[in-house]
């Protein structure tokens, strides 16, 4: 929807010293998302800041997936507007919006319950932001969460190589965007809309451009990335595995990624993108949510437990080095102690290298929220710690499997002392590394010595273990 809620008097208009702070909650989309909000409101003459007392507007781009996401956002407006009445004491203008998939949930709403807000953007309409703050200016408050006709990506201005520059040596690219799986748990469907693929000519203009610019590493986006489909540039039908075939050929990326997936649409030329191309880093994040089928069943996954072990037989089958993360919701309604036996199973069975896990709560308007047998919190703690203390063993073990090992590194950023680098190995793992191993955007062999609980340490990193100060040579 489209709407004016109010009139008020006009403000007053600003200048070219204008300031953006932008608060990104969520998902990498959430982030790519932010950033393209902050390349157009760089066409419109603002600068982005990293404090929000300095900024002239302040943008909340939110996120509707975890428990109780509406009311943190409204927590933080509560804040926002002492931060405005204090800066209208000083004769100081303060603009708010909200963007994201809350805003797309909530709209109106949001302005009633929080008139510090001035504007309301949905996840579709982003591009349309400079339009609405020239709204704002003229005095009105403004809702809109459209789904837009037009593609909001071909509306959007193109970052300049000193703003990509400025972000580092890998960056995101949303391909895709929507799901038409209606996971019962999921609000993405009434949030973020139908599945819609990006052109594959756009995305390879941005690739270039992003490459052009310094980036060594994309990751592409999508909330359920494997179903992208395009036609390439001969007009021949192509889906994901097909435009990473196509980005591989860029000069400059060295290192290719996606995510989110979902099992029914890895298909196999997908499977052997992975096995063909040396870019397309050996990771892979494909979510099960539980390992019982009749837990899988009432969340609508459509698939079985013994459909994703046996993918995933496919895929190490195509790429044996690949390393899985994956996505578990424990206590979803209905989950028995057996179901969750079975998740049990299912995670001793696959050994992953990583994995997000969480209990359930509900999500109004989705079909689990109306579900019966609700299981108790207490149980879903006990069973979420079980869980996690599994993964948690599977990563470590992992990650202390690469002791030894020659490891090639994305040299990213300074470490935290001047004698360190930090890169990230295939598997997504930060590595501190010595000063000289090279230069940031670099693709270099280390050898991994040592593992902290969230990274690992090269051979010559001459860090210290924080804890327990064991030095690594």
């Amino acid at each position: 929807m489209t709407e004016t809620i109010e009139a008020r008097e006009p403000a007053a208009a600003g200048d070219k010293s204008r300031k953006v702070f932008i608060k990104t909650y969520g998902c990498q989309m959430n982030v790519y998302d932010s950033q393209r909000m902050g390349d157009a409101l760089a066409k419109d003459g603002y600068r982005q800041t990293e404090t929000m007392e300095d900024a002239d507007l302040v943008l909340l781009n939110t996120c509707h997936i975890r428990e109780k996401a509406a009311e943190k956002i409204y927590s933080e407006l509560g804040r926002i507007r002492l931060l405005k009445a204090d800066k209208a004491l000083r004769g100081e203008e303060l603009r708010v919006g909200v963007t994201g998939c809350v805003a797309q949930a909530e709209g109106r709403e949001i302005i009633d319950r929080a008139p510090v807000v001035d504007l309301v953007i949905g996840p579709q309409t982003y591009h349309r932001l400079p339009e609405a703050l020239a709204r704002v200016a003229k005095g009105d408050k403004v809702v809109d969460t459209d789904y837009a006709v037009e593609d909001k990506f071909a509306h959007l201005p193109r970052a300049e190589a000193p703003q990509i520059r400025a972000r580092g040596v890998t960056a995101f690219l949303t391909v895709q965007e929507g799901c038409d799986k209606f996971c019962t748990f999921c609000v993405v469907p009434y949030t973020r809309g139908a599945e819609v693929s990006r052109s594959f000519g756009q995305i390879m203009d941005e690739a270039r451009r992003l490459a052009d610019a310094g980036v060594r590493e994309v990751t592409l986006l999508g909330q359920n990335v494997n179903a992208w489909s395009g036609e390439d540039a001969a007009g021949r039908p192509i889906a994901l595995g097909g435009l990473l075939r196509a980005l591989a050929e860029i000069p400059g990326l060295g290192r290719l990624r996606y995510t989110t997936s979902h099992p029914r649409d890895m298909d196999d030329d997908l499977i052997a993108a992975h096995r063909d191309l040396p870019t397309l880093m050996p990771y892979l994040h494909l979510p099960v949510q539980s390992g019982s089928d009749r837990i899988l069943k009432a969340m609508n996954r459509r698939h079985t437990a013994a459909d994703y072990l046996a993918l995933l037989d496919r895929i190490r089958a195509a790429r044996p080095d690949i390393a899985l993360s994956g996505d578990f919701i424990v206590g979803f309604p209905g989950e028995s102690d057996a179901d969750f036996e079975a998740t049990i199973r299912l995670v001793e069975t696959v050994g992953y290298a990583s994995a997000f896990s969480f209990k359930y709560s509900p999500r109004p308007g989705t079909p689990g929220a109306d579900m019966d047998d609700h299981v108790d919190e207490a149980v879903k703690s006990e069973r979420l710690q079980r869980l996690q203390a599994l993964l948690r063993e599977q990563q470590m073990a992992f990650a202390e499997s690469l002791v030894g090992r020659d490891v090639e590194i994305l040299v990213e950023k300074p470490g935290r002392y001047a004698h360190q680098r930090v890169g990230r190995s295939p598997f997504l793992q930060p590595v501190v590394a010595a000063a000289d191993v090279g230069e940031i955007g670099d693709l270099v062999t280390v050898r991994i010595a040592a593992t902290l609980p969230n990274s690992l340490l090269a051979e010559g990193s001459g860090a210290v273990r924080v804890g327990d100060a064991r030095r690594v040579a």
